[in-house]
């Protein structure tokens, strides 16, 4: 097999975490490296991890080496593609797709995005030999728009214990000035679909004027719309490494990811595993990976979160059996068990 290497040349988003620990874990999982493709003369954009080695080919850049370069490569090797896209003309290949979101909230994207997306999607459904996804929900969601497979959608859960792969560097604890405060963890983007102004107007609610929001990845204050008071409120971090967030994942009163549509949901999954009680929506993908061990809420009611985090923020019970809740199921989504799907998957169709 040869691996499409082009999530590599980027700097990493939440789809080439899923890419790079999956790899990590099917390489330790196989005993033997994985090739992963890449243009001549280009650099990853960090460091790669145990397990794979780096083969060339191809002069261009961006779409156009993913689309003419890499079949050239990969030749009459199945191609695996891990992060969305994928050559559209090509039949021996597995693709993942993490979700249906251009098409299932297209508000969120621009005209051209995803128009080219779906044509892509569209091409990717009908022609690759294997389409999986990282959630049943997605899996589902990928054939209610791009229509019914023969061979259907697989799922690859994705993991969480990555978080716990190094110590928490609690540095960022003292350079935010929170030791000895409670907060509320948020951790996603600025886009609307995060839905993290629903976390300003819920603390608004809630009506504890001693609790903060700390925003990871959504650090820009106009995102969230509200009172001054919120806006007094708001500790934005800035960029964190993984042991920073591992350290304010364990020193938050909770974790809250109100989130309108996810494909999977990553950050609920490494809170649990820092031992955060977690707060979710109560759409999409969330309650398949979260399951019991989290508590719910409307994410277009800020109302029902302020409720939640009353619960949750008022008694140490409360937070001690969501913690042991959250590691517990934690066990089901690892990506050891990512690593068998996927073997698992290549064997079958790929002998």
């Amino acid at each position: 097999m040869l691996v499409n290497g082009r999530f590599a040349t980027r700097q990493p988003t939440g789809v080439d975490r899923f890419a790079l620990e999956l790899l990590r874990a099917a390489a330790a999982h196989r005993g033997t490296p994985l090739p992963l493709g890449l243009p001549l003369r280009t650099e990853p954009a960090y460091a790669l991890p145990e397990g794979l080695c780096v083969e060339r080919g191809g002069n261009r850049g961006g779409q156009g080496w993913e689309q003419l370069d890499l079949p050239r490569l990969a030749a009459d090797l199945p191609l695996v593609n891990l992060c969305n896209t994928a050559p559209l003309l090509r039949e021996n290949q597995l693709v993942v797709i993490h979700d249906a979101a251009t098409v299932a909230n297209p508000q969120n994207f621009s005209l051209s995005f995803r128009a080219w997306y779906r044509v892509m999607l569209t091409a990717l459904m009908k022609r690759s030999r294997v389409v999986a996804s990282v959630s049943r929900f997605s899996a589902d969601e990928l054939t209610r728009y791009f229509g019914v497979r023969r061979r259907g959608v697989e799922v690859i859960y994705e993991g969480g214990e990555h978080i716990l792969r190094k110590p928490a560097d609690t540095s960022v604890i003292d350079r935010l000035q929170l030791h000895g405060r409670r907060y509320v963890l948020a951790v996603g983007s600025q886009s609307p679909n995060k839905n993290f102004a629903a976390v300003a107007q819920a603390l608004d609610l809630l009506g504890q004027d001693d609790v903060l929001l700390v925003a990871v990845g959504g650090g820009n204050s106009r995102v969230f719309a509200g009172t001054a008071t919120v806006h007094e409120r708001l500790v934005p971090t800035g960029y964190v490494s993984d042991e920073q967030l591992r350290a304010l994942y364990e020193h938050a009163a909770c974790f809250v990811f109100p989130s309108f549509y996810e494909g999977f949901g990553l950050p609920p999954l490494e809170a649990m595993c820092c031992g955060c009680p977690v707060v979710v929506s109560d759409r999409a993908s969330l309650p398949e990976v979260c399951g019991r061990a989290a508590l719910y809420c409307d994410p277009g009611d800020p109302a029902t979160l302020a409720a939640r985090l009353k619960r949750v923020l008022g008694s140490a019970a409360a937070r001690a059996d969501l913690a042991a809740a959250g590691r517990e199921r934690t066990a089901m989504f690892t990506w050891e068990r990512a690593a068998r799907q996927f073997n698992e998957i290549m064997e079958a169709n790929f002998p």
